[in-house]
This record gives structure tokens, sequence and C-alpha cells, in this order.
């Protein structure tokens, strides 16, 4: 029996899209599929169900290809959550358009939420949707000051008026985070590779509103790339600069320095050094060894320096 949160306007749906090959991550993601990779000693796709069921969300899809059986076995059909999650094969990829095609079925006649699968924010979904149900708009993209990705420019009326190619002054930044009505999905051809942006930019040339919902005082990162990965860990550190999964065997001698999350079952052998660094679960670091603004990813053996390397 589900614990659903008072005050939700009802019971939510969302889709996290999951299928991309995370080839900005690699070698992170070359065994690993991304909602896989773990944050704060976390796989990310946690924190994004955690955030969608802090909203009212309990009835997820989704989407995956590149090692999708992993993806499968660790969700358990929302079991480890208190959810129900369909997880959605791409034999091919279908991209963001194709991939929500390819759930349609899935869809009652609410609105849903679609959730890029490598962010991790705190935005504000239920004030998000209040406003998209308010302005009865076919979609609304969730937007933000980022100054790298601003590349949305907007009207007084936060009507959507043009996607760019590249970040410009005054415009804003798509979240990652949209709310869909399902007759939106008829504007999406099937069964094939579809860009869902295609379809806004379409939408706004023909002139049916494309809107925003504009977020402020949020926590927003994204794990496209190595150095922002990097980032969101140091993030989840807050307070502690140091976090250890269980069973962590770690000599007197190591030396830790500004801050490192370190995974379960780690071996950090006698002289070591870890700075500025994450260790997936079952890493050892042979004696003297030192890591430095690096990833090391699962059950490896580290018996040379690293600095400013993914292993």
């Amino acid at each position: 029996m589900k614990n659903y949160p008072e005050g939700i306007l009802y019971i939510m749906k969302a889709m996290i899209l999951a299928a991309g090959l995370g080839t900005r991550l690699r070698p992170l993601t070359s065994h690993t599929p991304k909602p896989l990779v773990p944050v704060g000693n976390r796989p990310v796709i946690d924190l994004t169900l955690e955030h969608l069921k802090r909203h009212g969300v309990y009835d997820v899809i989704v989407n995956a290809h590149h090692c999708h059986q992993e993806l499968s076995e660790y969700l358990d059909g929302g079991r480890p959550f208190g959810m129900d999650i369909e997880v959605r094969v791409e034999p091919d990829i279908l991209g963001t358009g194709g991939g929500m095609k390819n759930t349609e079925d899935f869809w009652d006649h609410h609105p849903f939420f679609v959730v890029n699968g490598d962010i991790i924010t705190d935005i504000n979904l239920t004030e998000a949707l209040s406003c998209h149900l308010q302005s009865k708009n076919l979609v609304t993209l969730i937007l933000h000051d980022y100054h790298e990705f601003n590349q949305i420019e907007i009207d007084d009326s936060r009507n959507i008026v043009d996607i760019g190619d590249r970040a410009c002054s005054g415009r804003l930044a798509f979240s990652g985070i949209h709310i869909i009505e399902p007759e939106l999905l008829d504007c999406i051809p099937e069964g094939v590779f579809y860009n869902i942006i295609d379809c806004y930019k379409q939408l706004i040339k023909s002139g049916r509103p494309v809107r925003a919902y504009v977020s402020e005082g949020h926590y927003w990162r994204d794990i496209g790339s190595i150095k922002s990965y990097l980032d969101a860990n140091k993030e989840a550190l807050r307070q502690n600069p140091f976090l250890f999964g269980p069973d962590l065997r770690m000599h007197g001698s190591v030396r830790l320095i500004d801050w490192a999350v370190i995974g379960e079952g780690a071996c950090l052998e006698e002289d070591s050094e870890v700075r500025g660094s994450v260790l997936w679960k079952g890493v050892t670091v042979k004696k003297g060894i030192r890591i430095i603004d690096s990833v090391v990813t699962s059950h490896r053996q580290v018996e040379k320096d690293l600095i400013g390397e993914t292993y």
C-alpha cells in the first residue's frame, strides 16, 4: 500500500529519459548505464525517483537501451522504491521524442512529467504543475538561469519564442524537465528517431504555445560530463568533506585531502593519498599511490598515480 503525501493534486506519472549511451561520461558508462552512475555513493536515478516521489509521482516509465538489463534488475519494478516502475527497452535508440512516443500506451488523460536521466535537482515540481494546469498549456518547459545553457528566449507572457543552438545573453536554460499533455504525443512520428526539441520548434513556428515555467532559488546539476560529475559528487557532500561507503578498509597512514567520495568495500593501502576524487565500490588503492582529481570505477586495482583521469 503506497503512502501518498497530502496536498498533491492527483497521482502523477512521469518518464525518465535514460536510453542514451552516456558518451561524454565514458569510460564511466562503458559498462554501466548512466542512471546507475553513483553520486554521493548512490545511483543518480535514486535521487531522481526520490524527487519525483516527493511531488506525488508513484508511476514511472524509464526508457532504456545501453546496459538495459542492469537497469531493469536494479529498478525491480519499483519495489525497492515503493513505486511502480516500468522499463521500456528500445532495441534501437529512438531519441527524446521517439522515446516519448514509444510510451504512448502508458499515459492516462492527465499531464505527465518527463525528466532527463542525468540531472539532479530540487526544483518545485508541484508548483510548476499547478502553473501548467492554470495556463492550460499543451507543454510547459521548466526553465532557469544557467549561463552555460541559456539558449531559450521567452516573451513577457512566458511563451517560448525561440530555442537557439548556443547560449546567449538574455535567454534562459532548459532544466531537462517537461510537463506534457498526452495530446502532444500526436505531434510525434511513430517508430523513428526523433528529437522532442524539433517538435517544440515546429509548434512555435505554427503558432501553438509552448510555455515556460521559470524556476529560481533551486539546486540543479547535470552529470553529462566528467567535470560536472565530479562537481555533483563534491556538492553532495554538503558539510562533510569525506563520504565513505560501508566496509571500507583504510590504513592509518592514508592521506585524504580536500574532498573525496569512497564507495563500498574499498581498500586504501599504506601511504596512499586520495584528493578531490571519487572511488566507486570495491576499489583497491595500492601502497603509496596518489589519486588526484580523478574517478575510479568499480572493482579497479590502482597501481599507478592518477591525476585528472578516469579509470
